[in-house]
């Protein structure tokens, strides 16, 4: 029986350990999944550390859950009991999947935007309008985006950072995504962050950059999407959310024609 993706080549760019449920959302559909990481996700060398910002976890009035990877890369939190026991902290996650994360570590989430996966989110949220005095730690990976903290500061917060994770350009063969480039047949490219959009270039060859750049690319935010029209990319959809299923919406979307792109 046919399907929607019958024979249709998307490139996933998802870190490998999140990216099976969407590959097989989409071979499911009879697409092919093109299995190509361009971020890896690594714990950071800093174990004392992390564990002397947990010990402090007491003193915060919030705790800020920036990703899954936050909770996930390192087993400290389950593993604390008195964590788990806090009763003068709130813990707020940045979207729907890093609250799930957390519950499944055992940990209580008291904040989760309705609507929204980002720092912007974050900040609309009633909670996070009068912070005069308001201690906060951000969880997150190491860098990243400073808006949050700075705006948290702005409204009379004091925030601190504990970094538990790295992200980091894995070495993928890229062979085969070049073939298909230099072939036009590469259909569809989908890319969840910033830095998986950099890595992409900067791991294939430079000679197939244009064809990479012609090719409909899906994202999930229009930070994302900015990012990649001012690099060169031509045709540029974005989901409602960084979910897998959304993704997959969009790349059947993008299959029957039910994208305007433009000429």
């Amino acid at each position: 029986m046919s399907k929607l993706l019958n024979d249709v080549r998307i490139l996933v760019t998802r870190p490998a350990h999140q990216a099976e449920n969407l590959c097989q959302l989409l071979e499911d559909q009879g697409g092919i999944a093109i299995r190509f990481p361009t971020l890896a996700i690594a714990t950071l060398e800093n174990k004392q550390e992390i564990q002397a910002g947990l010990a402090q976890w007491v003193s915060y009035q919030w705790l800020i859950f920036i990703s899954a990877n936050a909770v996930t890369m390192h087993s400290y939190y389950s593993d604390d009991d008195k964590i788990k026991k806090l009763n003068s902290v709130k813990i707020a996650a940045i979207g729907k999947a890093t609250a799930e994360a957390l519950l499944l570590a055992g940990l209580p989430v008291d904040l989760v935007p309705e609507h929204g996966y980002n720092s912007e989110a974050v900040l609309a949220m009633a909670a996070m309008q009068k912070m005069q005095g308001q201690r906060c730690l951000i969880v997150r990976g190491l860098g990243g985006r400073e808006e949050l903290a700075t705006i948290l500061r702005s409204r009379g917060a004091i925030v601190d950072y504990l970094e538990v994770y790295q992200r980091i350009m894995p070495s993928s063969d890229s062979s085969q995504v070049n073939i298909l480039l230099a072939q036009n047949k590469l259909d569809v490219i989908t890319v969840t962050s910033a830095a998986a959009l950099q890595n992409l270039l900067i791991m294939l060859d430079v000679q197939y950059h244009q064809r990479l750049f012609l090719a409909p690319l899906i994202v999930v935010s229009d930070r994302i999407r900015r990012i990649a029209a001012d690099i060169g990319f031509k045709r540029i959809a974005v989901t409602n959310s960084p979910s897998d299923v959304a993704i997959l919406e969009t790349v059947k979307m993008c299959v029957t024609g039910g994208l305007a792109w433009p000429n």
